[in-house]
């Protein structure tokens, strides 16, 4: 069920809604129902200066002995509100910093400018597109690509948001290294969605996904303890204390960022301590081993490990990326004995 508060509306013809307001009740699992409600709280209308979005859901009963059913709905409810937060981000043109970047025409670096030596992040105020700059980032070779990563990332971030893996992964799993789901889970959900990329192009649109997911993230916390910010330019001044604060913007660096840790700080916040206790012991009772599938996706990365490193992941190594990238090898070829592949 969804109700709209509007407060005016147009005279003539009912063109548009001055609608301030927009109350959801329940969730929805499709992008596109989503946008939609949305958009009838933020369209354009004359005096209009703010909007607002509510979606309520139902707490899980801790004291019930059985919470599946509320624990798929809270998952999908916290799936949707990471998708109402993308879909009103302004787009992103992301671009991989090499030593002859120059700044863009008409895009606004902030007080100290473009900086050659740095990742810079610019905005262009008439666009309203963003332009960052990311060390590392693989550029999409062919047009199919490229279309992709400038008009199709909001459907890429809602398979990825939906996937209930990913989910209950990075919201209750504490021994999870970000990585397996950047990299591994999101990989294999492109895979799967474009098939007919190659594995460069398929990694290129993987890397702008979790780009723009990742940024929208950090960058609403960073704005979030800045009051004095305008609300228009809060989440341009986020995206720039966040890529100022790091020692150097790179793929790497955003790879290694959880992109459910900021809905987990939410979830925390609005449920009570035993609900979501309750919730995190159902999630944790589901937790299964390595599966092959998963072991050959971490080998493939190991092999891109060695391709850019000159050796092997090592299984004793103190960075929690590496090692698992070994243990995912280990096991792919354990599985591979085992005739557990085709």
């Amino acid at each position: 069920m969804d109700i709209i508060i509007a407060l005016g509306m147009a005279k003539e013809g009912f063109d548009w809604i001055w609608c301030e307001h927009a109350l959801t009740v329940g969730y929805r699992s499709s992008l596109t129902e989503i946008v939609q409600i949305i958009g009838r709280a933020t369209r354009d209308a004359p005096g209009k200066t703010r909007a607002r979005f509510t979606n309520l859901i139902a707490e899980p009963d801790a004291s019930e002995q059985s919470v599946t059913e509320a624990v798929n709905d809270t998952l999908k409810a916290i799936a949707a509100s990471l998708l109402m937060e993308q879909v009103l981000a302004p787009r992103f043109e992301f671009r991989p910093k090499r030593p002859d970047s120059k700044p863009e025409q008409d895009c606004d670096y902030g007080d100290g400018g473009y900086d050659p030596d740095k990742c810079n992040v610019g905005f262009n105020h008439a666009t309203g597109q963003f332009q960052i700059e990311i060390k590392g980032l693989a550029k999409p070779q062919s047009e199919e690509a490229a279309r992709i990563c400038r008009e199709d990332l909001n459907e890429v971030i809602a398979s990825f948001a939906q996937d209930k893996t990913a989910i209950e992964r990075g919201l209750f799993d504490e021994d999870l290294v970000p990585e397996e789901l950047t990299q591994v889970r999101l990989g294999k959900i492109i895979k799967e969605k474009y098939p007919a990329l190659d594995e460069a192009d398929q990694e290129a649109v993987r890397q702008h996904a979790i780009a723009a997911l990742n940024l929208t993230q950090q960058a609403r916390q960073a704005a979030s303890g800045n009051n004095e910010a305008p609300a228009n330019t809060a989440l341009i001044d986020g995206v720039r204390k966040f890529a100022m604060d790091v020692r150097d913007l790179d793929i790497d660096l955003i790879d290694r960022i959880n992109p459910f840790g900021a809905a987990y700080a939410i979830l925390a916040k609005a449920m009570r301590e035993d609900s979501l206790k309750q919730v995190a012991a159902v999630i944790a009772g589901k937790r299964a081993s390595m599966t092959p599938e998963e072991a050959k996706e971490l080998a493939l990365r190991a092999v891109q490990f060695k391709r850019e490193r000159g050796r092997l992941p090592s299984i004793a190594s103190t960075d929690a990326w590496e090692k698992r990238m070994a243990e995912g090898a280990t096991a792919f070829v354990r599985f591979k004995d085992e005739g557990r592949y085709d």
